[in-house]
């Protein structure tokens, strides 16, 4: 089973009274496109912002950490999350997390950007609380797609049974549900939140919000957030592809002149008589049919034939005599 493991010394981060240290809040959607054109993804399995009081030295030490936090392009395939801190559990590592799967990828180009987080059979567990998990999932998934000209999409989902400080609870998409134990402390779960805006997208598969009180182990409380299966994108500054529909043949009107040889203008074409290139070389042909010297080519025609006939018949009648 793959691991991570960090180690946070105490000494180095003492402080004065109870400082509550939260990271940023986790990632939610904003206006505004990458500059570079590609779009941004991102995703991560599990982030906390913890901090962990102690009895002996009476300090703070936060306890920030995250299990298979990618930015695109990438993708993590780790299972198992401690932390080691200094004074807490005899310096013996903190097991945070350990899951069957816990996985995130995230892409993105120019066209689409995309983040997706996947958490199954899951227990997170908190310093202080070593035999009694924190939460316990069956399955937590997450994903966000921002499309170049469409609108992002955003979703998050939280499947199977889900148990906190030993209870099982059923989870309201109406607000958060709080659970508590005497003697130990509380949980509230807020489930499947999700944020898009015109260019972004974000989803959280499930945030608790932790305040223990476990007086064991040299803790004497731990307070902060923890997010299970987050994802965001931002949008590609480009535009959607598009399927472009066939290019309708330009059809132009062609003319023509009754003489050869002249330049026409664009879109046009020419053509001599006789050519049979559209419909004014058919009028000149018409026209060598029926012109105006029609009618007295062909009386003159009627004329020599008549006066041929009638030198023929005097011609073969003198001839008789």
């Amino acid at each position: 089973m793959n691991s991570n493991t960090f180690r946070m010394p105490a000494a180095a981060l003492l402080a004065a009274g109870a400082v509550v240290l939260l990271m940023a809040p986790p990632a939610s959607a904003t206006g505004g496109t990458p500059a570079g054109g590609e779009g941004k993804a991102g995703a991560v399995v599990l982030r906390t912002g913890l901090d962990v009081g102690l009895l002996n030295k009476s300090v703070h030490v936060p306890m920030k950490a995250t299990l298979n936090e990618v930015t695109a392009p990438a993708k993590a395939e780790k299972t198992a999350l401690t932390v080691t801190l200094d004074g807490v559990e005899g310096n013996r590592p903190v097991s945070v997390l350990r899951a069957d799967v816990a996985t995130s990828k995230a892409t993105a180009d120019r066209t689409k950007a995309e983040a997706e987080a996947n958490l199954a059979t899951a227990r997170v567990h908190v310093p202080g609380l070593p035999l009694l998990s924190l939460i316990e999932v069956e399955k937590v998934t997450s994903k966000a797609v921002c499309e170049a000209g469409k609108k992002p999409v955003a979703s998050a989902n939280v499947l199977g049974t889900v148990t906190a400080l030993g209870k099982k609870v059923t989870l309201s998409a109406g607000g958060p549900t709080k659970v508590e134990v005497p003697g130990v402390g509380m949980v509230s779960l807020e489930l499947s939140g999700t944020e898009t805006t015109s260019t972004t997208a974000a989803a959280a598969a499930l945030r608790l919000k932790v305040a223990v009180n476990p007086l064991n182990l040299n803790v004497a409380q731990v307070d902060g957030e923890i997010v299970l299966a987050e994802a965001h994108c931002e949008s590609p500054k480009g535009t959607a592809p598009t399927t472009k529909a066939p290019e309708q043949p330009d059809i132009k009107t062609q003319t023509g002149t009754g003489t050869g040889g002249a330049t026409a203008g664009p879109g046009t074409t020419t053509g001599s008589a006789g050519s049979g290139s559209g419909a004014p070389a058919d009028a000149n042909l018409a026209e060598t049919g029926g012109g105006s010297l029609t009618p007295y080519l062909t009386g003159g025609a009627l004329t020599l034939l008549v006066l041929g006939g009638g030198a023929l018949f005097l011609t073969r009648r003198g001839g008789t005599r």
